[in-house]
């Protein structure tokens, strides 16, 4: 038997909303993965009856990827996200099996009740955001949108209309769910069974590959929609219109709680916007202040697209940003103190180890040549970490969660943020090397607004500053 034989048969599966369905799937072909189904909180797992066989659980988007790079046999994804790799990389290793009868989210093109494409691309330069910025670019060419601008979000790009973009690409559901209007189709999904190709075609993977061929199929229309090309001329740019209102970006989701507080120490508050509940629009006192709830990885970007004359966001995502872009005109304004957690190198326990140093020399003992992975959901702050410890050889995997599953078995680093540390420990991992030490921010343009927008931010960041003097 070769090496290659001799490895475990690997098999990436999707968390999250796909987990049950899947779940029942595999259950009823005799793929038995117990405890995936249940929502364990585990990332690995053996398959009943199967000991030449591994599961390890991912994000959704993650797994195209995972699968590409060889580092697992197959996969279970969404169509969206197979495609989202595909549509660039179009000869990549991925061998799309069968479709799952399992029904998959739509992608649309989505902007505001009353507008439509005709009339959007003809008024000039059409600001589109997407979490999905290949399949964006598929469509907006072949649809011959004269001019656009892209803006890669990290998630709810159905926020951004009509304010920050004229259209947004994006699901469906999450388009009616934000009231915005479907003006077309982009990518019609479904869920769907791929394998590595050099896999399928050198290795004996029958122990997984019999029994995943016997899940329930659909049919095999899906995928890229190919748009009817629109008929309208280049049009001049849209004029420049100076901005006179205030605007502020704040956030939802985990950093909610401390920006609400931070705010309201501050003598700030928004009308929608407490714990519990975050309106896309909340309400200000002040009719010159206008008020957006964002993702607050995507606030650095919509600041220095001169969106925003004030965020709220943290530390960790305004360094991510500023390593891809050195050069973009955003900076923090003051610090808010608060949020509090470790970014740096998380290994795997098992490594006795004191330095990261000592860590490659262990990596590299058997194979001088051996590319060290890196993986994280800051790719730009692990390629920057990367290149200032001179891992020499070395390879950035992107990531979108299931994070701490990664290590060691996919990743030798993991460049991660903890408050705590309980969830590393819990998985047997450990920092070996602190990045930063991050907090929540206010952002802003690294120029100060004109007028009386400048003179609302001093205002704002004087008593945001004045406040965070007081958290310990």
């Amino acid at each position: 038997m070769s090496p290659a034989d001799a490895r475990p048969v690997r098999v990436a599966l999707p968390r999250g909303d796909l987990r049950t369905p899947v779940a029942e799937r595999l259950a009823a072909a005799s793929f038995i993965v117990e405890g995936y189904g249940e929502g364990s909180r585990s990332y690995r797992f053996d398959v009943n009856d199967r000991p030449g066989v591994q599961v390890r659980v991912f994000s959704d988007n993650d797994i195209p990827i995972q699968v590409a790079m060889g580092q697992f046999d197959f996969g279970i994804a969404s169509r969206m996200w197979i495609d989202e790799l595909l549509v660039r990389f179009p000869n990549d290793s991925i061998v799309p099996l069968r479709r799952l009868d399992i029904e998959g989210e739509t992608l649309v093109a989505a902007g505001a009740p009353g507008t439509s494409l005709e009339g959007l691309a003809a008024a000039g330069v059409m600001r589109v955001a997407t979490e999905y910025p290949n399949i964006a670019q598929h469509y907006l060419t072949r649809l011959r949108v004269p001019d656009y601008r892209l803006y890669e979000v990290w998630a709810q790009a159905e926020a951004w209309p009509p304010e920050d973009a004229e259209l947004a690409i994006c699901t469906a559901s999450a388009a009616a769910r934000e009231g915005l209007s479907i003006l077309d189709e982009v990518h019609r999904g479904g869920v769907w069974l791929i394998a590595n190709r050099a896999a399928l075609a050198t290795r004996d993977l029958s122990a997984a590959l019999t029994p995943l061929l016997a899940l329930p199929g659909g049919n095999d229309w899906g995928g890229v929609v190919a748009p009817l090309p629109l008929e309208v001329r280049r049009a001049a740019p849209r004029p420049a219109v100076a901005r006179e209102t205030f605007r502020i970006a704040v956030p939802d989701g985990h950093a909610q709680r401390h920006t609400v507080t931070a705010l309201a120490e501050a003598g700030i508050t928004f009308e929608g916007y407490e714990e519990g509940r975050a309106d896309r629009h909340p309400v200000s006192s002040d009719p010159e202040v206008i008020v957006k709830v964002m993702r607050p990885q995507d606030m650095p970007r919509a600041v220095a697209l001169g969106h925003f004359d004030l965020a709220m966001t943290g530390r960790d995502w305004l360094r991510a940003f500023t390593a891809s872009f050195p050069s973009a005109p955003v900076v923090e304004l003051c610090d808010l103190k608060r949020s509090k957690y470790r970014m740096g190198a998380v290994i795997t326990e098992d490594l006795a180890v004191e330095s990261i140093e000592e860590a490659i020399a262990i990596w590299r003992r058997d194979d001088p040549k051996r590319p060290i992975r890196v993986a994280s959901e800051y790719a730009a702050l692990a390629d920057e970490y990367a290149r200032s410890r001179h891992l020499g050889e070395y390879r950035v995997i992107p990531i979108s969660g299931a994070s701490e599953g990664f290590v060691p078995e996919d990743a030798e680093i993991l460049i991660e943020g903890t408050e705590t540390g309980s969830t590393l420990r819990a998985n047997r991992l450990r920092m070996i090397d602190v990045i930063m030490e991050s907090t929540n921010c206010a952002i802003g343009a690294a120029t100060r607004p004109p007028g009386r927008r400048g003179e609302l931010r001093d205002r704002f960041v004087e008593r945001l500053t004045a406040a965070s003097a007081a958290v310990e």
